[in-house]
């Protein structure tokens, strides 16, 4: 089992961008996938953005061409950046690992998760 925390949310302005970090420990991240879910208030917690363990990559559609999602094996972290950012994103974003090589886009696909941190968008 590994072990993640998240950092890198706040307060922003519609059209500010934000990196959003999530360090892990307990194990090498070079065996794991990573990924980015968010959940806003009333609402179920929804894929954004995962990377494997071989650096593909996959997006929801709302997130293209704005987030950016990363790795690095050798500071065992993940990254989301995020870019023209909306206030419609505003959520508590929480990122997720689990073993394996495939790329994983779902909730139950991921069995260690961080506690989440609050990105809010607003003028």
């Amino acid at each position: 089992q590994v072990q993640l925390v998240e950092s890198g949310g706040g307060l922003v302005q519609p059209g500010d961008s934000l990196k959003l970090s999530c360090e892990i420990s307990g194990r090498a991240l070079s065996s794991y996938a990573v990924g980015w879910f968010r959940q806003a208030p009333g609402k179920e917690r929804e894929f954004v953005a995962s990377v494997s363990r071989s650096a593909v990559t996959r997006y929801a559609d709302s997130v293209k061409d704005r987030f950016t999602v990363s790795r690095s094996n050798l500071k065992n972290s993940g990254y989301l950046q995020m870019n023209s950012l909306k206030p419609e994103v505003t959520a508590v974003y929480f990122c997720a690992a689990r073993a394996g090589g495939l790329v994983y886009t779902t909730v139950r696909e991921f069995n260690s998760w961080g506690q989440g941190t609050q990105v809010t968008v607003s003028s």
